[in-house]
């Protein structure tokens, strides 16, 4: 009868309220993923050098420092995850951010141009699937863009001056100051200093 219906009608509404936020929040999630693989094929694009930005996207993924003012709110804002979690799974639907490991997989795996169209092929082969990442507009585009040559180094840094160079940039993100001082030594002051001078 109308009780048995109001019943029913109740417990729908009770499951969708419970839902519509889980799926708002994975769907905010799975835009954020494809946004981050958007910027890596026109990141190639641009530069014509995907083994480039593949190596830099490894450097950034063995930085050691913590982001204190990263949140989850932010996080989709970064290049990589600032919000690491020990063990995430590929498939993980709560990420902001692809696995950094597929990202320079797909980026290495272009090896016959940096078209949009190169990026397609390149993430279909190592996703094992057909799933279209770049929208139809740019695959439209006929491009045949070579891979620029491998550029040889600035400088050859040891192993610890480049996490040295990585934490000083992670630390310029989350508001540290630098003072050089006169006897050669850089002093980083953490945001959170309220002194009025540095000793």
């Amino acid at each position: 009868g109308g009780g048995n219906e109001q019943i029913i009608i109740m417990v729908f509404a009770l499951v969708f309220a419970i839902s519509a936020p889980i799926l708002a929040r994975l769907l905010y999630f799975a835009i954020s993923r494809k946004r981050e693989y958007l910027a890596d094929a026109n990141g190639a694009r641009l530069t014509r050098y995907p083994e480039g930005l593949a190596s830099a996207l490894e450097k950034l993924s063995q930085n050691r420092f913590n982001l204190k003012s990263a949140n989850k709110a932010t996080a989709g804002m970064y290049i990589v995850n600032p919000l690491k979690k020990t063990g995430m799974q590929i498939a993980d639907l709560s990420s902001t951010h692809p696995p950094i490991s597929e990202r320079i997989k797909i980026l290495r795996g272009m090896m016959h141009g940096v078209g949009f169209a190169d990026y397609q092929t390149a993430y279909n082969q190592i996703k094992h699937n057909s799933e279209k990442i770049i929208p139809p507009s740019g695959l439209k585009q006929a491009e045949n863009t070579p891979i620029r040559q491998r550029i040889d180094p600035i400088a050859n840094l040891t192993e610890k001056e480049t996490q040295r160079k990585l934490g000083n940039i992670v630390m310029g993100v989350n508001g540290y100051n630098f003072y050089n001082c006169k006897c050669g030594v850089t002093i980083k002051v953490p945001p959170t200093f309220k002194g009025d001078s540095v000793k």
